[in-house]
């Protein structure tokens, strides 16, 4: 017989949200000093090879980086409008401060997902930013407010009998990736990442150790070093 009690414990498990070892202003923030393809790297030696949203979940600008604790949100196509904006409401004030809103759209290329209101409520809520796989209108006004957005598409589709919202701060699943409440999502030009909460203090410090190491490599070539002296001292390309 399958063992669900065991599968249904350890799900549990990762939906709580557990203290990390230091405040995660200071985890996001020191995150925020380094670039995706570095932390990846760390990520694929703990052979966490799909921690990597959808390769066309880009920035609207190449300049936007961001990192902050998951807050994550689940919609699906639906006719249906019935209480719909009651729920877009109540989901909005449900958003924590600090918080990266991560949208679970269930594939949808239709409507617009993100929006001036979406981005003004939800910037005085405290969140940090949002990585939608989806779309975004009103996109004049969302660059204005220097809001860090993730998104698909631009569409001038509202939500509203497109798609609706069925649940907020649950586990989703965007590509291959599966993310949690509170795990940490972190951005830059390259894309999007999640790293999962329990080991992202330890991933913080091994790449800002890789950052540092760059920084020798880049001298070494800056010197004429060669590439093949370059990778006996324990560097790479």
């Amino acid at each position: 017989m399958m063992n669900m009690d065991r599968y249904i414990f350890s799900l549990e498990a990762k939906k709580e949200i557990k203290p990390l070892p230091i405040s995660e202003e200071e985890l996001c923030n020191r995150f925020e000093t380094l670039f995706t393809s570095a932390v990846n790297d760390v990520l694929r030696e703990d052979g966490l090879l799909n921690q990597a949203l959808p390769n066309d979940i880009l920035p609207l600008r190449k300049e936007m980086k961001v990192c902050g604790p998951a807050f994550t949100i689940k919609s699906s196509p639906s006719l249906d409008v019935v209480f719909e904006m009651e729920s877009r409401a109540q989901m909005l004030e449900a958003i924590t401060s600090g918080s990266i809103v991560i949208w679970d759209t269930a594939g949808e290329n239709v409507a617009a997902h993100w929006g001036e209101m979406m981005t003004k409520t939800s910037k005085n809520r405290g969140c940090r930013g949002a990585f939608v796989d989806g779309g975004v209108r009103d996109t004049n006004v969302v660059l204005q407010q220097e809001f860090p957005l993730f998104c698909r598409y631009r569409s001038s589709n509202g939500m509203l009998g497109r798609t609706r919202i069925e649940a907020y701060q649950v586990p989703v699943k965007i590509g291959d990736v599966s993310i949690f409440p509170g795990d940490i999502a972190f951005g830059d030009i390259d894309g999007c990442l999640i790293i999962p909460r329990d080991i992202a203090y330890d991933i913080l410090l091994r790449a800002e150790a890789v950052k540092k190491n760059e920084e020798s490599i880049d001298a070494w070539i800056q010197e004429g070093v060669t590439p093949t002296e370059i990778v006996d001292r324990g560097g790479y390309f």
